[in-house]
């Protein structure tokens, strides 16, 4: 008779009680994901295509900063491939700063930054998304007929008609910018013009790039409307602007998306007890709905305040009103849009100021705004030592009233959430990187048509 070996015998029923272990933990997540009031997935089929010349030359104007009152910045500064499309500061350095992302400097001498961008950088992931209905931190761009151009804008019935869609309109802007792009008026014409009147600012620039041979041919080639270099006009590049930015910011492939297109092991674990807790008891799909992961409205965080503010022209103090600016509705004083959640762990700082790099600290400020905002430090944000300007920074807090208003003015419900629970919600969020985000389409051109210098 044989008798059976004790080791094995052991091991054996050690592998049977942790699959025993694996099984009653796993299968009672699964189960419940396969309950959960999940989106419909993101596919190719909700993006507009784009003609593939337009977008060459989107792609060549989006990094040439030509397109700048000063010819030395251009929309790829602040969303640039190296940041994912954002800059990875809290507060741009914009107008007058060198350098990209975490290493650009505020710039020497008279030519140096007046003061800090008053928003985050938003990343472009999905913009160009046929279900994108309005735009920027405030909303203040959307599509309407309030003013017979088919949006609402800040440049109302001056806006001209012929835009592709809601991203082509939002190219408009920056360029008019004096902190963005255009400059200071004793600087260029650009921001003289922009001082005058928003529209007298888009034939200057559309006069620049008329007279760059390179790009009138672009044009050409690439618009049935464009037959010599007087037919190109700023409609034309916010245009090919659009094409570039929708096509080259897509993203649908994240383990995410493939759960979601029927593959349950898409996900592990800890990522499958995130999804849990944002569909089911943290009520983050709340806001972060659909498959864009926004519901595209607005809400009151209570972030901690700093900065120079988005300032309206009465405002006597450097606050950020948020969706109030822009409504004049005193319920939506301090609201701001919820952005798309999509390759969100590749797109720190988060919230409208980028008050926290860290997406655990987000979720924590969540669950409890007063209290965090209460234990904010500047460490917490991206925010480059800038000594001539770092005593406005938070001056705002200085001011008892505001901050009253602004602490009583919050859309998120405090509640409890264990340490595991916020890591799980990390996990989660991780699983919504797109495997293609990290591998661009066109990516960084190497040269520009006018010659200028390629931010790197």
């Amino acid at each position: 008779m044989s008798t059976l070996n004790p080791l094995r015998t052991h091991g054996a029923s050690c592998i049977a009680v942790c699959l025993l272990c694996i099984t009653s933990v796993l299968f009672p997540v699964l189960a419940q994901a396969e309950t959960l009031a999940l989106p419909q997935p993101l596919s190719a089929d909700d993006f507009p295509i784009h003609n593939a010349g337009q977008v060459k030359l989107g792609q060549l104007l989006f990094y040439d900063k030509i397109l700048s009152g000063n010819k030395n910045i251009s929309c790829g500064t602040c969303h640039h491939h190296t940041h994912f499309g954002t800059d990875g500061l809290s507060l741009g350095i914009g107008e007058g700063g060198t350098g990209i992302g975490t290493d650009r400097l505020p710039g020497e001498g008279d030519s140096r930054i007046k003061r800090r961008i008053p928003r985050n950088a938003p990343a472009l992931w999905n913009l160009g998304s046929d279900q994108i209905n309005i735009l920027f931190h405030d909303g203040r761009l959307s599509r309407s007929d309030d003013y017979g151009v088919e949006f609402n804008s800040p440049a109302e019935e001056r806006l001209p008609t012929g835009l592709s869609g809601l991203l082509a309109a939002q190219a408009m802007f920056p360029v008019t910018s004096r902190f963005e792009m255009a400059g200071d008026p004793e600087e260029n014409s650009v921001a003289r013009a922009s001082f005058d009147r928003i529209d007298h600012v888009w034939p200057i620039l559309t006069k620049r790039i008329q007279g760059i041979p390179e790009y009138v041919q672009l044009f050409t080639d690439a618009f049935d409307n464009v037959n010599k270099a007087s037919d190109i006009t700023f409609v034309d590049v916010a245009n090919a602007l659009a094409a570039f930015q929708s096509t080259e910011w897509q993203s649908f492939d994240s383990p995410y998306d493939d759960y979601l297109n029927g593959k349950t092991d898409a996900l592990n674990e800890s990522q499958s007890r995130g999804m849990t807790l944002f569909y089911g008891d943290a009520g983050c799909s709340t806001c972060h709905s659909g498959n864009l992961l926004t519901d595209q409205s607005f809400h009151a965080l209570g972030l901690p305040a700093f900065g120079p503010g988005r300032t309206r022209q009465y405002d006597p103090i450097p606050r950020d009103t948020g969706r109030l600016g822009e409504t004049d509705l005193s319920e939506d004083s301090y609201r701001f849009r919820t952005p798309s959640l999509r390759n969100v762990t590749l797109t720190a700082p988060y919230g409208h100021n980028g008050a926290y790099t860290s997406l655990a600290k987000m979720i924590e400020h969540h669950l409890d705004p007063i209290q965090s905002r209460a234990n904010w430090q500047r460490s917490y944000a991206s925010l480059p030592d800038v000594p001539w300007l770092n005593h406005t920074d938070r001056i705002i807090t200085a001011d008892v009233r505001e901050m009253d208003r602004y602490g009583k003015k919050l859309d998120v419900d405090t509640k409890p959430m264990k340490f595991s629970d916020i890591q799980d919600l990390v996990e989660f969020m991780e699983s919504l990187t797109g495997a293609s985000a990290r591998n661009p389409v066109l990516g960084v051109p190497d040269l520009v048509p006018s010659g200028l210098s390629v931010d790197r």
